[in-house]
């Protein structure tokens, strides 16, 4: 606290000193410039006038050095003034950056909802204001929604295991409980297990993709799209989903593994929640300098306006849709996180008659180092 105390009066003396230097220096110029040439005016003395004029004489006009030691004084008596005069410019100048560090501590304190609000006049350290507060805005959104991720996570994590050990607890109470029905818990509590460690993969990938692009690769999103529809299309024809893709090359660069998990989630969510006999259409293009993958499914109606609620952690436009459990609403989220780490584009509209049409927009090209 010391320190930075005397960081701020250092700055405020340092400040105070060039500008009493600066008005110092003004002083000097006056004396140089104004004062030194008038010592050469002489009082005029009057040759050869009649007798009978009046003429009165004047003596000499003030000397060198009685001007130079005016002068002096004068430069003298100008020090404490243009110290006083620069301290008291300085902590002018500082007064807005004090009030801008008081608030920035009480808003690091833990009060997210405090803001700047410098108001006018616009000029520099406003601006600097207005982008500390878009900064706090920012954090506090921020903050809110690890907050609401880490209480939604939760739930779901303890969802599966207050079932288990419900499960279990049943079964150890059953004194008749024979082989068949052990062997019948065992399996729940495996079915729960399994659904509780897909849980898990699915936020660690999604961890993994906030953190963003650990290395650049080129690849082509036909290539990986066709390795993902070979492991979907059974699950597709179990369900009655017709998959459907018109791929072209289109080659751009990313992290291999979180740009497969992007495909892979679009394409699940489309299978999951969609309608019997419904269809999946995925399409890779490229169009100047940008390449897309695009990803058109049948499905229940979806209002425009929830769209992208969708794409937050946990949101379900319908849960336990269609009796179905396997979904976590976790999906969108993580093609979100790993479009903004590829710093691609994420674009989505419902579709009139049902489902949803979502196209990524990835650079088109190859990189070798981080763009």
């Amino acid at each position: 606290m010391t320190s930075r105390k005397f960081a701020r009066r250092s700055l405020q003396t340092r400040l105070a000193l060039a500008y009493a230097a600066g008005i110092y220096a003004a002083g000097v110029l006056v004396v140089v410039f104004v004062a030194v040439p008038l010592a050469s005016v002489q009082a005029a003395t009057p040759k050869d006038q009649p007798s009978s004029s009046a003429i009165t004489d004047t003596g000499p006009g003030i000397s060198l050095p009685q001007l130079l030691t005016g002068s002096a004084v004068a430069l003298v008596l100008l020090i404490p003034v243009a110290l006083a005069l620069g301290w008291f410019v300085a902590g002018r100048f500082l007064q807005p950056l004090r009030a801008i560090t008081a608030t920035a501590k009480i808003i690091s304190a833990g009060d997210l909802h405090r803001r700047l609000d410098l108001g006018e006049p616009t000029d520099e350290l406003t601006e600097l204001g207005h982008t500390l507060d878009d900064l706090f805005a920012r954090l506090e959104a921020s903050f809110d929604a690890q907050r609401h991720f880490v209480a939604n996570a939760s739930h779901e994590l303890r969802t599966p295991l207050a079932g288990l050990r419900t499960l279990l607890e049943v079964a150890l109470a059953d004194p008749d409980a024979d082989a068949g029905t052990l062997r019948s818990v065992c399996q729940e509590a495996l079915a729960l297990g399994g659904h509780q460690e897909r849980l898990v993969q699915a936020l660690l990938a999604l961890a993994t993709s906030e953190r963003g692009v650990a290395r650049w690769d080129t690849l082509d999103l036909a290539h990986v799209v066709e390795g993902v529809l070979a492991s979907r299309r059974d699950q597709a024809t179990q369900t009655g989903i017709d998959l459907a893709e018109h791929l072209t090359p289109a080659v751009t660069a990313g992290d291999p593994r979180l740009v497969e998990s992007l495909v892979a989630n679009l394409i699940d969510n489309a299978i999951r929640h969609n309608h019997a006999d419904g269809h999946v259409k995925i399409t890779t293009q490229t169009s100047g300098t940008q390449v897309a993958l695009t990803v058109t499914n049948s499905g229940p109606v979806i209002p425009g306006n929830q769209i992208q609620r969708l794409f937050q952690p946990f949101q379900k436009l319908a849960p336990e849709r269609h009796g179905r459990r396997d979904g976590y609403g976790l999906g969108l989220a993580i093609v979100n996180a790993v479009t903004q780490a590829h710093h691609a584009t994420l674009t989505t509209s419902a579709r009139p008659e049902g489902g949803l049409s979502i196209t990524v927009q990835f650079a088109h090209g190859s990189h070798t180092n981080d763009p």
